[in-house]
């Protein structure tokens, strides 16, 4: 850390009110490493520098916001607690349940999308494939909209699927150039879309949430905003499912244990979290005062709408059809009240149930461009075609409004443009294929780096993902954590180098004073053999010393030796050692002090 956190604060701010990131709720001691990580990696010491850098560079944001987010994600990641999922939590809210009622599940931070299709396994192991496609939405959101690009493709290499049985591998997933994609037709009951659980609305109406190894990121008070988010997505007896570092350290009151080994909660009866502002069920107002006759205007004015239309409930019925959509998609009044996926213009000319979850869950449009529909006995037609949601005042969901736009005469313009310049490419054919040749060696080679990079990003993020656990073990142990920090702060506050070795010459202690004669940080140096170490240190002359400290009269040694410094400036350094003892008495390792004489 530097001397003052401000400047860490400011960079913060600047993810925030600049680029829509907030940070500022993570813990602050994995947040300040992961950021340190980027900067060391980047070439930059302070913050403040690399505040500068970050308003310049585009690209360097995004490496550091994926730096931050760590996007580890595994099918049946911890098969125990799966196993109690499938064999409890799956059959108790089913048989809570009638036999066609809706299911609804929510992947909280669901990353490149493992977690959200092993949920959808499960259900439809335990419905069968026909029931799980009537009856259930897996929601799956995360912050990252790289992860959810991939997560969206469903499409996972060898090494990703290791970890889904092999009965279950061949059921769910079909091969493909060496890749395993998850079965379209459960696919599309898994709808992916952005949100960030610590400010954007959560969903409603949940009845299994999974927010796993997501919680242990944030510090105590974005724990408690979130807590309530989930707890209010939850229906009445909904379960919660986290990751095994994580506990309910607020909110206990809300949940009830399932199973605490494998932190499964269940939302307590009658428990409230004050978060019924978000409630999106209570979306339904009167219009008070409206003249005489404005509804029929409405409605005319719906109806005679050039561009064709739909509009449907947020339970997904028609409720509306203009002439013009009746004309073009062969409807008619008779339609309003039926499902919309009964109808074939939710899936012709373009799969809609995708797009239409997507506005619900992000309340935000979707845009459908350069949609291609080849009527019967009818010249072909293009489409672009927008999905709004509709909200009342609170912010809450009324349904869903389809709009088609005809943008044939648009495309016809676009064929011409780019007919023309298939004509000028024509001219540039013989310098193009040299190019592609040498530009498919290059890819070639940015595949294998690529597939590298992959690896060594799954193991550093599996790194720190492990090193944010320690950090809350550390922070369970506080007095731990006291006695350590005198212990180094007495360590660092002699002026001389010093250095303990074990039995087996491991470091043990490497304390500041080391750091400065020699450029090795003690995280470089500890548990690490210290005659390996590489310094400008002549070490031959020193063996003996520390041999001879290990004997059991453990007498004092002393040498001067020519040495060469971090700053590679020769100097002379005297070093001595002495056995290193615990207070039960016996030689458990070896203390070196050096000193750089004048």
């Amino acid at each position: 850390m530097e001397p003052t956190d401000e400047s860490f604060e400011a960079l913060l701010r600047y993810m925030r009110d600049s680029r829509g990131f907030d940070f500022t709720g993570y813990k602050r001691t994995s947040l300040v490493r992961r950021v340190r990580h980027r900067m060391d990696h980047a070439g930059y010491d302070t913050f403040d520098q690399y505040l500068d850098v970050l308003q310049a560079s585009s690209e360097e944001f995004s490496a550091l916001f994926n730096t931050i987010l760590i996007n580890v994600s595994s099918f049946f990641r911890d098969p125990d607690a799966w196993d109690f999922v499938r064999t409890d939590v799956i059959p108790r809210l089913l048989a809570e349940r009638g036999p066609d009622d809706p299911v609804r599940v929510w992947s909280a931070g669901c990353a490149s999308g493992q977690e959200a299709y092993t949920l959808a396994i499960l259900l439809a192991e335990a419905l069968g494939p026909e029931a799980f496609r009537q009856r259930v939405k897996i929601y799956a959101t995360d912050i990252d909209e790289g992860a959810l690009t991939q997560a969206r493709a469903a499409s996972y290499d060898q090494k990703s699927v290791e970890s889904v049985p092999p009965d279950l591998l061949s059921r769910y997933f079909e091969q493909l150039n060496g890749r395993y994609i998850f079965h379209k037709d459960l696919h599309r009951a898994v709808i992916f879309g952005r949100n960030d659980l610590v400010k954007d609305v959560p969903i409603s109406r949940v009845d299994l949430l999974v927010c796993r190894n997501t919680l242990m990121y944030l510090n105590a008070e974005a724990q408690r905003n979130v807590l309530g988010r989930l707890h209010f997505a939850l229906t009445a007896q909904g379960a919660l499912f986290l990751g095994h570092a994580e506990m309910l350290l607020s909110h206990a009151d809300g949940f009830t244990p399932l199973n605490l080994k494998h932190r499964v909660f269940r939302k307590a009866a009658g428990s409230h979290t004050g978060l019924e502002r978000y409630d999106l069920a209570a979306s339904m107002y009167d219009r008070h005062g409206d003249p005489p006759g404005l509804t029929t205007v409405r409605e005319l004015a719906f109806r005679a709408s050039p561009v064709a239309q739909l509009a449907v409930t947020g339970e997904d019925t028609v409720a509306m059809i203009n002439q013009q959509a009746e004309s073009i998609f062969g409807l008619s009044e008779d339609d309003i009240g039926r499902l919309l996926r009964d109808l074939e213009v939710s899936y012709r000319p373009v799969e809609l149930h995708a797009y239409i979850e997507q506005a619900k869950v992000e309340l935000r449009s979707a845009r459908i461009p350069d949609v291609k529909w080849q009527r019967p006995g009818a010249e072909t037609v293009w489409f672009e075609i927008h999905v709004n949601p509709l909200v009342d005042a609170e912010n809450g969901l009324l349904g869903v409004s389809i709009v088609f736009f005809d943008v044939t005469a648009t495309r016809a313009l676009v064929d011409k443009v780019v007919q023309t310049n298939r004509q000028l490419e024509a001219a540039y054919e013989e310098l193009q294929s040299t190019n592609e040749e040498l530009q498919s060696t290059v890819e070639a080679l940015q595949s294998t780096n690529e597939e590298l990079q992959s690896t060594v990003e799954a193991l550093q993020s599996t790194n720190d993902e492990l090193d944010t656990i320690n950090d809350t073990l550390r922070e369970r142990s506080s007095e731990l954590d006291h006695a350590r920090t005198f212990l180094d702060s007495l360590v660092n506050s002699v002026h001389l180098g010093m250095v303990v070795v074990d039995r087996e010459m491991r470091v043990v202690v490497w304390n500041r004073h080391c750091e400065d004669l020699w450029g090795l940080r003690s995280d470089e140096t500890t548990d690490t053999v210290f005659t390996s170490l590489d310094m400008g240190l002549p070490l031959e002359r020193i063996r003996p010393l520390i041999a001879n400290a290990f004997v059991d009269s453990g007498q004092a040694g002393e040498v001067t030796v020519d040495a060469v410094n971090r700053r590679g400036r020769h100097t002379r350094i005297r070093v001595s050692c002495t056995a290193f003892r615990f207070a039960e008495g016996g030689v458990k390792g070896a203390l070196l002090l050096m000193e750089e004489l004048a």
